[in-house]
């Protein structure tokens, strides 16, 4: 009897050991559970967060009007501004360049080119200056950009006021640009006609400064030249109170006669060149066939040894109010237009 209840005690204090190990494993386990849970979602977090940046990556792109750069890998930071424009601008590194800047001071109404003015001798052997006359103008003037910019090189471009306000976008491609832009007139009139009064010279130039100005946007060079190279003595007086540089020219490309060549254009003016062994050579982007000539005469200027000088003005001309607003109201546009757009609108983050 007395083995029975022994043995019958022993059985129920085992089940009772047995019930509390398995008591106290379940609640270890269950609480072990939300923690191995709660871990597991970490791992794959990263992928929703790249997605999520692309996704700002290419609406910014679109907005923009940029392609959206590849999420990975990382983008290096952006390269100044100035180095991204020099590596884009002179990809050739072969290009005949510039060799030189020169600033001019205009103060006095200053004159250049040997054919007319004999003070200022600045260039030495072998410099060339490169001018253009009578743009903008479709195809043509966007034609002698390109021969430019793939020689890395730059000129000095004298507008036709008219010309400018019929295509102020090709005019500010040639700032874009970082040639100089200087004015021919409003209307290219020979400013030593016979029935030309001094008022009406004054207006042709005055005006047409104006006209280049609100194509720009900004403000021109004072550098003029005179129509058909017929100076005016009236108004060369007239420069020097004004502080505008006149430019003349040391050798003429004839590129605007009817028989002009694209061969001729450029035999002329290295028969001339190889002449005189330097010089300010006049051109005009208006011409189809100087643009056609342009890539041969770069190449033949640099074969030749000759470099190129870029022409710049100390300070900007400022034109007169009188005529700005004259100039807005026969283009009907309103006074407020004149503002440049950069004073209007600005880029404050990018």
């Amino acid at each position: 009897m007395r083995n029975a209840l022994g043995l019958m005690l022993a059985s129920v204090l085992a089940a009772v050991v047995i019930a509390g190990v398995w008591f106290f494993t379940s609640s270890r386990a269950e609480q072990a559970a939300p923690q191995t849970t709660a871990a597991r979602p970490a791992e794959p977090l990263p992928a929703p967060a790249k997605l999520a940046a692309r996704d700002d990556v290419e609406i910014t792109a679109a907005l923009s009007g940029k392609p959206p750069a590849p999420p990975a890998p990382p983008a290096p930071p952006p390269a100044p501004v100035a180095a991204v424009a020099q590596k884009s601008i002179c990809a050739n590194p072969n290009a005949l360049g510039v060799a030189r800047v020169v600033e001019i001071d205009t103060t006095g109404g200053p004159g250049f080119g040997f054919e007319h003015f004999k003070q200022f001798d600045f260039l030495t052997d072998k410099e060339v200056v490169l001018t253009f006359d009578d743009g903008p103008w479709p195809n043509n003037t966007p034609a002698v950009l390109k021969a430019m910019a793939d020689e890395c090189t730059k000129g000095l471009f004298f507008a036709v006021g008219k010309h400018a306000t019929y295509h102020p976008e090709i005019l500010r491609q040639v700032l874009a640009q970082g040639h100089t832009v200087g004015a021919h007139t409003w209307s290219h009139v020979n400013l030593n006609g016979k029935k030309m009064t001094e008022q009406q010279a004054k207006d042709e130039v005055e005006k047409g400064f104006s006209a280049v100005r609100f194509a720009l946007g900004t403000n021109p060079a004072p550098f003029f030249r005179f129509p058909q190279l017929q100076h005016n003595p009236a108004i060369v007086s007239y420069f020097a109170t004004r502080n505008v540089a006149m430019f003349s020219t040391d050798l003429d490309s004839f590129d605007f006669r009817k028989e002009s060549t694209p061969d001729k254009i450029v035999s002329n003016v290295m028969t001339k060149l190889d002449k005189l062994g330097k010089g300010i050579i006049l051109m005009h982007d208006f011409q189809k066939h100087t643009a056609e000539a342009l890539p041969t005469l770069l190449a033949r200027l640099k074969t030749g040894g000759y470099k190129v000088v870029q022409i710049k003005a100390k300070t900007s001309f400022q034109t007169l109010p009188e005529y700005d607003e004259a100039l807005l109201r026969e283009l009907k546009v309103p006074t407020t237009s004149a503002r440049p757009i950069s004073s209007v609108v600005q880029t404050v983050s990018q």
